[in-house]
């Protein structure tokens, strides 16, 4: 779906690059995490990707088509929501949806459809302008919708949402993804990433330091540790305990068979560690 090679980019024109020699691929039906902090180079790849950057330099093909000489038919196959929610303001939800869906030259989602999808049924005659920022992001997620892209373009997608949205739109994601939609996602939000993609790229000061699957890194870079809470001589105690040591090993045994344990679980290294100890530095 994705081919990027070499590609270089620079605002300036010159030697300083916002993204430096990127090589990725993203299969059919991937859900692929481009993650890294502000200013690392997502957005930029990303705008090259959708057609809104010129390709400078490198090879980019993206469902099919060669991003040096976009087609309009490119924009009939993707779907992309932006971080910076840009809606018309002065058009209801309603009306945004119906403007954007002209612009198509295929099959479309109705509209209402999608804003009970988001939870925006209930303001679709609403003017945009009235809105809060969390349902402006909605509404322009519920539009990335409207052509059914085969190639979804998702830019922080539950940035400034409550947790209840948030897990509501991740849902849909996985549905989409799940019928064959394939998902290009760009965050710094390490959580989000880690439920979602199956193969996430680490992209620091424009530049790729790896590529691997959520599981592969965690068990590459994790611990493999156990905590648990216990009791002691009628007092609660909490351990933690390596899987990799034999004395540990034993102590968690008799713990275990001792029957006091009262909450024990798995102490694995979340992906925002596993970045900070790869790229050194942190996710702001």
């Amino acid at each position: 779906m994705i081919h990027v090679q070499n590609l270089f980019h620079s605002y300036s024109k010159n030697d300083q690059y916002a993204v430096k020699n990127v090589s990725f691929e993203i299969e059919k039906g991937e859900v692929f995490g481009f993650l890294g902090p502000s200013g690392a180079g997502k957005s930029t790849t990303q705008g090259v990707l959708t057609g809104l950057l010129q390709l400078q330099a490198g090879e980019v093909s993206v469902v099919g088509y060669d991003m040096k000489k976009p087609s309009r038919d490119l924009f009939n196959k993707i779907g992309v929501s932006f971080e910076q929610s840009n809606v018309y303001n002065k058009l209801s939800a309603l009306e945004n949806l119906v403007f954007y869906r002209k612009l198509f030259d295929v099959p479309t989602v109705e509209p209402l459809t999608l804003l009970k999808m988001v939870g925006l049924d209930h303001v679709a005659d609403k003017k945009t302008g009235e809105f809060s920022k969390g349902m402006k992001h909605r509404l322009t997620f519920a539009r990335s919708m409207l052509n059914q892209p085969e190639l979804w373009f998702l830019d922080e997608p539950t940035t400034g949402l409550d947790p209840a949205i948030a897990s509501q739109i991740k849902d849909i994601v996985k549905e989409k993804n799940n019928s064959g939609t394939t998902v290009f996602l760009t965050t710094h939000n390490m959580y989000v990433a880690d439920e979602l993609c199956h193969r996430v790229a680490f992209i620091i000061d424009g530049e790729i330091k790896l590529i691997d699957s959520p599981r592969n890194l965690k068990l590459q870079y994790g611990e493999k540790l156990v905590e648990v809470e216990y009791r002691e001589d009628n007092t609660l105690k909490k351990s933690t305990f390596s899987l990799l040591k034999e004395p540990d090993r034993m102590a968690l045994n008799d713990i275990i068979h001792s029957g006091k344990v009262e909450v024990m679980h798995t102490k694995e290294a979340t992906l925002e560690e596993i970045f900070i100890k790869v790229t050194g530095r942190g996710l702001k």
